[in-house]
């Protein structure tokens, strides 16, 4: 094997309450992860302390609750949060997951970088 060749990712896909993400890619300032959530279900209302989020979506209308104002996001647009900016992605629809590709920049990307405010699923932090 050629000592060239790029090295490939494992797409380790995580279940949640709310439905799934998947590691795409990582290095040392950012990370890409494909989140899936389900028809009717939202992720925390939440805040990160140490990285910002851009999420793309690919597929459904997703209902982003930024800083306490809605927005809808469409197949083709995006969101950009802010470190420590408050945030939740909904999907509105009752039939369809919606996907969209979440790109995190900054120094750390653990998942205890989570600060929860509001969560349907019970979970602290």
């Amino acid at each position: 094997m050629d000592s060239a060749e790029p090295q490939k990712t494992k797409n380790e896909t995580v279940k949640k309450p709310w439905g799934s993400f998947t590691q795409l890619d990582s290095g040392e300032n950012f990370s890409v992860k494909r989140i899936e959530v389900l028809p009717g279900s939202r992720l925390s209302y939440q805040q990160h302390s140490r990285r910002a989020e851009h999420w793309y979506v690919v597929r459904g209308i997703a209902k982003v609750t930024l800083n306490g104002s809605d927005i809808l996001v469409r197949p083709g647009e995006s969101v950009d949060i802010g470190v420590g900016d408050s945030h939740r992605a909904e999907n509105i629809d009752d039939s369809e997951t919606l996907v969209f590709i979440e790109v995190q920049t900054g120094e750390y990307f653990g998942e205890d970088d989570i600060i929860r405010l509001e969560d349907d699923f019970g979970r602290a932090g």
